[in-house]
Parts: C-alpha cells; structure tokens; sequence
C-alpha cells in the first residue's frame, strides 16, 4: 500500500490557473503543476495518479500529451479541463472524463476523486465509466439529430450496453451475499 496521498499532475498553461488548481488539490493530494505540455512529459512518471489536463496549450497540445501518456503505458487516469467544447472527435481519445472551463473547486475535487476510484476498478469498468462519460459530455453539448445522424455515437451506445450487459452477468453470478463478500476478501487493507 503506498503511504503517500495520489500524486496529480496538473497541466495547464495559464500558470495563475495551474497554481489555483493546484492549491485547491494540496490539502488532500501530493501536486505536480506543468505550464506546458513538454513540460508535462518531462514531469511524466509512474508515480503519476492522475492527470488534469488542459486541451489548447501553445506548442504541445493536450491531445498530444494525451497520446504520449497512453503510448508510454503509464498507467493513471486523465480529465481533460479545458475551454475547448467537446465535439465527436473525444470519442477517440483516450482520457476518462472532461470537464468544460470555467470549473469550481468542487467540480474539481470531485472529478479527481473520481479518477483515484476509477483506477481501482478492473479495465471494464474502467472503459464503461469513460464511455459513459463521453456519452454524457456529448448529450450536453449535441442535438438529437445531430447524435443519432453519427456512427461513431451509435457505436459508443452500443459498447457501453455490451460493458453494461457483461458487468449485469458478472453481478448476476454473485447471488448471495456470502459469496460477494468472499469475492471481495482479499482487498481488506
């Protein structure tokens, strides 16, 4: 068990931002702030929990400092927090949540919160939350016509019920109470 809080690494290039972001995480978190996307990668480690994440930076975007940390194989959680609205293409990103700025402290504690739990989870539940996220982010933001005219929303709906339908039969199979806390026994800490 590591006896350190979850270190977060902020990313964002208006550094009053990055700062404010940061002092609203150290009370609860160990805090990396990056005002640049290389600058990120440089501060990138396995040690890295989480990551908030600014979307338009000058010189290396978000979305490249998100494929960099997915082709590295470090394995922690990414919220996007930036001004950029979402559109279809976050559907082939490889972060976990998004969040639209301006966001409160609350809206950001909670989402970091939300990341630690999710790296818990086992891969499948891992993806649905992300899935399910971008559904939800995209429901925000798009029309109805504009949802059910795209595929790749239509695929995502249907991955998220197939993750969905699995998670279903894996609880199905736990039917007794006995045997759900048998299955769980060896994650008392």
């Amino acid at each position: 068990m590591n006896e350190h809080p979850p270190l977060i690494l902020v990313v964002e290039d208006e550094r009053d931002l990055a700062d404010l972001y940061a002092a609203w995480l150290g009370d609860d978190y160990r805090v990396r702030t990056a005002y640049g996307g290389q600058e990120a990668l440089d501060q990138l480690d396995p040690d890295v929990d989480a990551i908030l994440l600014d979307r338009r930076m000058p010189g290396l975007s978000g979305d490249e400092v998100l494929v960099e940390v997915r082709e590295r194989g470090i394995d922690c959680r990414v919220a996007m927090v930036t001004a950029v609205e979402p559109d279809f293409d976050i559907l082939e990103m490889g972060f976990d949540d998004y969040l639209v700025k301006p966001v409160t402290k609350e809206a950001l504690r909670e989402t970091v919160e939300g990341l630690l739990r999710r790296g818990s989870y086992d891969a499948g539940v891992q993806e649905l939350f992300s899935l399910t996220s971008k559904r939800a982010v995209l429901e925000a933001e798009k029309n109805a016509s504009e949802l059910a005219d795209n595929e790749e929303y239509q695929r995502l709906t249907e991955r998220i019920e197939e993750l969905r339908a699995d998670l279903d039969r894996v609880l199905s199979e736990v039917d007794e109470h006995d045997e759900f806390e048998q299955l769980f026994q060896g994650f008392d800490g």
